[in-house]
């Protein structure tokens, strides 16, 4: 990220500079918001679909469209730039494609009487196994159990997978379902059922070294970041990925969380700043697709989101690594991108998955209820259209 701008910084007059800040404290706080009520919103900043719909409603989002030509556009993945759009208006670049897999200790397997040939791939099989992992001094599995958007965002491919979703294609709330209610089902048998821990370790769920690493669970739903955290922090560790399981007769799916750049329309220079953002993450300098390459095949361990960087990295050998390869194989062609539901949307699907996971409270009543706020938020909405 500093050689990005310091390349940057030598060749253009309008000037970037890096502020830093906690990684909770930047998806869970409320500094951005706070800046940009105050209109001191920084000119360039990184944006998750979960908060994209937050700034695109709040007209400070520069639309982006004019930067990119047909020829950039096809070369990034389905799904990716539709994500970041309102109509023909492109909001934020996507700069990297992060799909969820299930992370597991071998030896943890070993341990508990397994083999390769006992890895679950449906739910009934995930639950059984985690059983049979569980002891007095280590879970089964392991699920985010935290509110956040980051626990919807893990629990949402297993909604997916049984063919439902929380709005229909006409954009209506269709969270009532039974899919919604097996789903929610799952995470209770898991958590309030004691086979995955009620907190975890280090940062979060989403932490792999802290949690697996640690020997605290046997299996761990994380997603493709893991494999650098493992590297860098235990690489001596011996751990393993597989595709996440699927309810019977379901879809194999997985969800492709991932950031972007944004650029503020309200900022000091909206244009320069919008250079930027494309130089940065929609050129086709052979350099700039390079960089591309050495970001989300080398200082992270992710996919990029345009094809041309993926087929540079693939002629690299950059995803030859056996876990990578999994993830290329196995596990990203069935992924989703991640929806962009805003505060109103998340929170009653949040609070629904607590009340299951959590307290043991009845899955029907709670996706009832989940369904009945989001009708009433939807009756009143005026803004980008939620489903894309």
């Amino acid at each position: 990220m500093t050689k990005l701008i310091s390349d940057w910084n030598a060749n253009n007059d309008f000037q970037v500079s890096l502020k830093y800040m906690p990684a909770q404290t930047y998806l869970d706080g409320s500094t951005l918001q706070t800046a940009f009520t105050s209109g001191e919103g920084p000119d360039v900043f990184l944006l998750s679909p979960g908060d994209f719909l937050r700034y695109a409603n709040g007209g400070v989002l520069r639309d982006l469209s004019d930067k990119l030509d047909n020829s950039v556009r096809a070369d990034f993945t389905p799904g990716f730039l539709e994500s970041r759009s309102d109509g023909d208006k492109l909001y934020a670049i996507p700069m990297d494609a992060e799909p969820l897999a299930i992370f597991y200790s071998p030896a943890a397997f070993e341990a508990g009487g397994l083999s390769e040939g006992d890895i679950p791939t449906t739910w009934e099989e995930f639950v059984a196994v985690a059983e049979k992992l569980t002891t007095d001094r280590q879970f089964g599995a392991m699920v985010d159990p935290a509110p956040s958007y980051y626990e919807n965002f893990t629990w949402y491919p297993f909604l997916w997978q049984t063919g439902n979703d929380v709005f229909d294609a006409d954009g209506k709330p269709a969270f009532d379902n039974p899919g919604s209610v097996q789903a929610m089902q799952l995470w209770q048998d898991l958590i309030y059922g004691g086979l995955a821990p009620k907190q975890a370790q280090g940062a979060g769920a989403s932490e792999v070294n802290t949690n697996l690493g640690s020997g605290n669970v046997a299996m761990q739903q994380s997603g493709i970041w893991g494999i650098a955290q493992m590297a860098q922090n235990l690489p001596d560790f011996e751990y393993d990925v597989f595709p996440l399981p699927i309810p019977d007769g379901g879809t194999p799916t997985t969800i492709v969380g991932g950031w972007s750049f944004a650029v503020n329309a309200e900022g000091k220079d909206p244009d320069g700043a919008a250079d930027f953002v494309t130089w940065a993450l929609a050129s086709q300098e052979k350099e700039q697709i390079q960089r591309l390459v050495d970001w989300t095949a080398g200082a992270k361990s992710n996919f990029p989101t345009r094809k041309s960087v993926l087929e540079a990295a693939e002629q690299q050998g950059k995803y030859e690594e056996a876990h990578m390869k999994k993830f290329v194989d196995e596990i990203y062609p069935t992924g989703v991108s991640e929806p962009r539901f805003p505060p109103e949307v998340y929170k009653p699907i949040s609070d629904a998955l607590q009340a299951v996971a959590l307290e043991g409270k009845d899955a029907q009543e709670q996706v009832s209820a989940a369904q009945a706020s989001l009708e009433k938020y939807m009756e009143s909405y005026d803004g980008v259209k939620i489903s894309y």
